[in-house]
């Protein structure tokens, strides 16, 4: 497609081999990369958007596809830019298109994360029958997807939304070993924090004694002295 050639053609202008070093500081899974640094490839990315105004919905999916199936980095980034800039159209079931993405595709927590935060949530605050669906993910072997079940929920948490629910996901993850997925599961805590205050903290003071404590640290940084003091008491 001509929009993914002219994508690929500036990226590979703006290639510089330092960046692929500083990128790589990043991530502890080596990554696929340009070179180019993530505000300008959004800038390609927003650049060449506007010539996706003529493109039906289904013919960007598959230039999302396409740019995932590439396995660079930044490719991934305007994807995920991408499928949001259509987010009006979106219907239940491209749950299931993000969703093989996540499976197939995803192989960083940026990549995880750019997806899950704005894409995934506003399609569960559009459609919430895809909860059922993204609490399954805590159960998945592949750790972008547990962490997709939380990062999914940053946004709508910090609006006050489905609390209950982001409480199940988290009892689901309390105890996963995976670094990755406890940094994601306790930043879905600290941002429920902003509007549940009283009740992240209840939540964590019943499960510290069995939470890492990467997971608690992230959940209540954003909390106030004493009550991040008696979180920490005895750990």
């Amino acid at each position: 497609m001509e929009v993914i050639e002219k994508i690929r053609n500036e990226l590979t202008e703006l290639a510089d081999g330092e960046v692929v070093l500083s990128q790589q500081r990043f991530f502890k899974e080596p990554i696929k990369s340009y070179g180019v640094k993530l505000p300008l490839a959004a800038a390609v990315g927003r650049k060449l958007m506007k010539e996706t105004n003529k493109l039906t919905k289904s013919e960007i999916i598959t230039c999302c596809d396409i740019l995932w199936e590439s396995g660079y980095f930044e490719e991934s980034i305007i994807a995920c830019n991408l499928m949001y800039s259509i987010r009006k159209q979106f219907k239940p079931d491209d749950f299931l298109i993000i969703e093989r993405w996540l499976r197939k595709c995803v192989t960083n927590w940026a990549s995880c994360d750019t997806l899950c935060n704005h894409t995934v949530g506003t399609l569960i605050e559009m459609f919430p029958v895809n909860l059922e669906r993204l609490k399954d993910f805590t159960q998945s072997e592949n750790r972008w997807l547990r962490r997709a079940a939380a990062v999914s929920l940053i946004i709508p948490a910090k609006n006050g939304k489905f609390v209950n629910d982001i409480f199940e996901i988290t009892d689901n993850l309390l105890e996963d070993n995976d670094d990755l997925v406890q940094k994601g599961y306790g930043w879905l805590l600290k941002a429920a924090s902003k509007s549940h205050q009283d009740q992240v903290f209840d939540y964590v003071m019943k499960n510290k004694s069995r939470m890492p404590r990467t997971a608690l640290r992230y959940a209540i940084e954003k909390m106030a002295k004493e009550l991040k003091e008696a979180a920490m008491l005895r750990l």
